[in-house]
């Protein structure tokens, strides 16, 4: 997949129309999940793993208790491209599959 670097509008529009949780820049992509428990988060990660494995595309994750922090960039474009848009998507659908915490 060409991997070409996304404007900050193209950017907004990706985020506001398919990834509502997310928010984003032309450095990078960002979101927090918090889970019901902290085994839980660990497992999104073990989920999520093999899929950006697959994909040849690895967030920065951030694991702090129960809550997992994430960003996305293609280091090798500086940049957000279409490829983290597309892992954005990977990671809500994972997310969706497991408890979440309770506002």
């Amino acid at each position: 997949m060409a991997a070409n670097l996304l404007d900050q509008a193209e950017i907004d529009e990706q985020l506001s129309s398919r990834h509502p949780d997310w928010r984003g820049s032309p450095e990078n992509l960002q979101r927090s999940i918090e889970f019901a428990d902290f085994p839980t988060a660990v497992e999104f990660i073990s989920r999520v793993a093999p899929r950006c494995e697959e994909m040849d595309h690895h967030p920065d994750l951030d694991l702090r208790w129960r809550r997992v922090d994430i960003a996305l960039a293609t280091h090798s474009k500086g940049g957000v491209t279409e490829l983290d848009v597309k892992l954005a998507r990977i990671i809500d659908e994972v997310a969706g599959e497991l408890p979440l915490a309770e506002d």
